[in-house]
């Protein structure tokens, strides 16, 4: 069997002006949403901190409420050589 040629011959290359998405929405809008970027980073760094911040104090506030018989299992000591 013989091969088809394709009945759609191959487009030539039109040189276009390459259109960026800045180009499109303009330089007010393009520097309103850079800003609101890095504000909405800056956010969630301040979020992570406070996440880190409160679960640290969450993990020193069960430290301190532990009972004898917590701290007493967690230790790595051998308590019965000291009988």
């Amino acid at each position: 069997m013989a091969k088809k040629k394709g009945t759609n011959p191959v487009p030539k290359k039109q040189e276009k002006e390459t259109l960026t998405l800045g180009d499109l929405l303009g330089k007010e809008l393009k520097d309103k949403l850079s800003n609101t970027k890095q504000q909405l980073k800056v956010d969630e760094q301040k979020r992570l901190e406070a996440e880190e911040k409160r679960r640290i104090e969450e993990q020193k506030r069960r430290e301190k409420n532990k009972s004898f018989e917590e701290l007493l299992s967690e230790s790595s000591m051998n308590w019965k050589e000291f009988k």
